[in-house]
């Protein structure tokens, strides 16, 4: 039981590490997808021991992989054509407007 509320605040220690390198590192796009990878995989895991702890089914649990893997896709993509177009993933050296 003990171990179980461990692991629950391990998980939200873990997402708000990931809350303040995301708002902290703002200069590649890279960094920040991947800083928002991790908070994504840490509430996964809280998700994870939370429906075990309840004796929940894991449905959810895959619908959510299934959300973050296209969340991912979808990040890679747009950084991809950002490179193509900008030559960098600088966020300094693009303007929003230009598009």
């Amino acid at each position: 039981m003990a171990n179980m509320f461990l692991m629950f605040y391990l998980s939200m220690v873990m997402f708000l590490f990931g809350c303040m390198v995301f708002v902290s590192n703002r200069k590649h796009l890279l960094s920040t997808l991947l800083s928002l990878e991790y908070m994504v995989l840490s509430l996964f895991i809280f998700l994870f021991f939370y429906l075990n702890f309840m004796n929940y089914e894991m449905y959810f649990s895959m619908f959510f992989l299934t959300f973050c893997v296209c969340e991912g896709v979808l990040g890679l993509s747009i950084l991809v054509s950002m490179i193509r177009t900008h030559g960098n993933d600088y966020f300094q050296s693009f303007s929003i407007l230009q598009c």
